[in-house]
């Protein structure tokens, strides 16, 4: 883990999916039930979780092999939407630690609050079936506004909705995106080694100001009372 240490730090933002849960169970389900519909043997959920962060278009590209601008992609999504509605709360869990780091977080006088790509369809009905997130103070959506990440969007409105200057904030992901618009944002960066972490660049090009393999090691970042 990096020795950075963030100053003055009022709020910490987190990811969703592959920072606070491990959704890829559920996800690879949705497609792994639409492979077995064709006819196709299941890839197993090895075979998807590094691209679980992405959602359906991540699942959909091991699945079958096709990104947004294939023929039939979008038929697909919606499909891939329909499966994974029907069981987003079957095996999705909270990550190790993170219960005791929101704890340590309220305790020392900190707000936290979630800003994830996926959109309030999916985002809503999951984080209101686990108490975990009834202390969220902010939980932005990829439709929430105009821009996703890596565009700053997403973070400076729950930034705005906490009423907490930017600068004031870190943002936790494990995806490339989230360091970018964090960046973007003028927050500080942790990138989440426990989590799916993507395909792409190695985490050490990504440009994060630290980096961490547990949850409960995002205090050890902060200058807490």
């Amino acid at each position: 883990m990096n020795a950075v240490r963030f100053p003055g730090i009022r709020a910490v933002l987190f990811d969703l999916d592959g920072t606070l849960l491990d959704s890829a169970p559920d996800l690879a389900a949705a497609a792994e039930r639409m492979r077995v519909r064709r006819g196709l043997e299941p890839l197993g959920l090895p075979s998807y979780r590094a691209l679980a962060s992405s959602g359906a278009r991540g699942m959909l590209q091991r699945a079958f092999g096709l990104g947004p601008d294939d023929e039939g992609f979008e038929a697909l999504k919606q499909e891939f939407f329909g499966e994974y509605e029907t069981g987003l709360t079957e095996h999705t869990r909270v990550f190790d630690e993170v219960e005791d780091l929101l704890t340590a977080l309220l305790d020392a006088g900190l707000r936290w609050g979630v800003v994830t790509n996926k959109s309030q369809r999916f985002t809503w009905p999951l984080t209101r079936s686990m108490a975990l997130f009834e202390t969220a103070e902010t939980v932005i959506c990829g439709d929430t506004t105009p821009h996703a990440k890596p565009h700053p969007a997403p973070l400076l409105e729950a930034a705005s909705q906490m009423r907490v200057p930017a600068r004031s904030c870190i943002y936790v992901g494990d995806d490339l995106r989230d360091i970018l618009a964090g960046r973007s944002a003028g927050m500080g960066t942790v990138a989440a080694l426990y989590g799916y972490l993507g395909l792409g660049p190695p985490v050490s090009d990504w440009g994060a100001d630290a980096a961490i393999e547990t949850p409960l090691q995002v205090l050890k970042l902060l200058e807490l009372p």
